[in-house]
């Protein structure tokens, strides 16, 4: 029994070659793409030590279920399945940081990216000649077999904006395929966003060109299974990235988007206000009741679908987030005023009073909204 017992007496583990590559893919609903995906892998990476971690927003088609069973055949197969939290710039941030190589690969789940470019990629890290390397589609070689018009031409607009305001040099800052050294996205990661769509536009911007790049063309497929995950909420995203950057990430892009609600629900409150007033004949205080109230509910809504649309509520909860939000920002409301008659008393100028108390408001909501309706569970 004794004998059973010894340290040392059982075979050692069987030693595995540490992962030069790691290929990161964000899936959502990509059930039907995975397992062809993790063959094309398998064939195009035969002399390259490699892991793929497929990082899953808890997909409704189980998509996390069919990956774990390729996992249990190949430890070289990692599934990271995230509740409560939805975005690609996200997922593909946790997927490098949860990975073990020196080298880290993005490639979409969809079947549209070229996995066969990935060695040569890796060539170019390895041998130095680049710290990031992007699949390109606005470089001579470039071919397209399922890039529609419509889509050629939103990126092809949000490229060049990203280009000039941001004094992005690579001619394809909105590629969703690309490989960079890990230690140098783990320096720039503290400053990512984890929210939107667009990671890579995210690091050339954050790096201020410091990253030593280089572009390659590849060949864009048509999709096979699935649905495009880019739809107009892709554009606010990108649009507040943009001004996060031109910030140098003082504003988050997930406040700038709160602030655009809030925007939008001041020309909700006066259209509210005009029409009690002018339609219904009601009283001011009244008319500027109702005009706050419908403000808030527009802009509860409009914050629950797109500002935190990854913590999206539901059911009963949505109930429950209402309340809160009338709370808050009720109490926004008062701050907003004390702080508005405070710099007026000290500098009576009617326009910068009022845009401290604004400013004063949308922060306390926005601070207090993160806590009490959108907490993260």
């Amino acid at each position: 029994m004794n004998e059973a017992i010894r340290p040392g007496t059982d075979d050692p583990p069987q030693a595995h070659e540490a992962p030069e590559l790691s290929v990161i893919v964000p899936t959502f609903n990509e059930r039907d793409n995975v397992t062809v995906l993790y063959r094309r892998l398998e064939a195009t990476l035969t002399n390259i030590a490699w892991e793929v971690v497929f990082v899953d927003d808890n997909s409704p088609d189980g998509t996390w279920d069919v990956v774990r069973a390729l996992a249990q055949r190949d430890s070289r197969v990692r599934c990271v399945r995230r509740i409560g939290r939805r975005g690609l710039s996200g997922a593909c941030i946790e997927g490098i940081l949860a990975s073990s190589a020196p080298y880290v690969a993005v490639i979409d789940a969809d079947l549209q990216h070229d996995e066969t470019q990935l060695p040569k990629m890796l060539l170019l890290l390895a041998s130095e000649q680049a710290e990031l390397v992007v699949g390109s589609r606005y470089i001579e070689g470039y071919k397209s077999e399922g890039f529609n018009k419509q889509r050629a031409g939103a990126s092809a607009l949000a490229t060049e904006l990203a280009r000039k305001m941001l004094r992005v040099e690579i001619a394809d800052p909105m590629s969703g395929f690309f490989m960079i050294r890990r230690d140098r996205f783990e320096q720039l990661a503290p400053k990512l966003s984890v929210h939107g769509f667009k990671i890579l536009l995210d690091v050339v911007a954050t790096a201020h060109g410091g990253l030593r790049t280089v572009e390659i063309p590849y060949t864009f497929g048509a999709r096979q299974h699935g649905e495009s995950k880019l739809d107009s909420m892709v554009a606010l995203d990108f649009v507040g990235l943009v001004l996060a950057k031109l910030t140098n990430d003082i504003v988050s892009l997930r406040f700038i988007l709160f602030a655009m609600v809030g925007g939008i629900g001041l020309v909700v409150h006066l259209t509210s206000l005009f029409i009690a007033l002018e339609l219904f004949k009601a009283p001011f205080a009244e008319a500027q009741a109702a005009g706050a109230i419908v403000a808030m509910t527009s802009n509860f809504v409009l914050n629950n679908f797109l500002t935190y649309r990854d913590q999206r509520l539901k059911g009963f909860a949505l109930l429950r987030g209402l309340i809160a939000f009338y709370i808050v920002c009720s109490v926004g409301l008062l701050a907003n005023v004390g702080v508005a008659f405070s710099v007026y008393d000290q500098e009576p100028i009617w326009w910068l009073a009022g845009a401290a108390g604004a400013l004063m408001g949308v922060v306390w909501n926005y601070a207090m909204s993160g806590l009490f309706v959108w907490r993260k569970k």
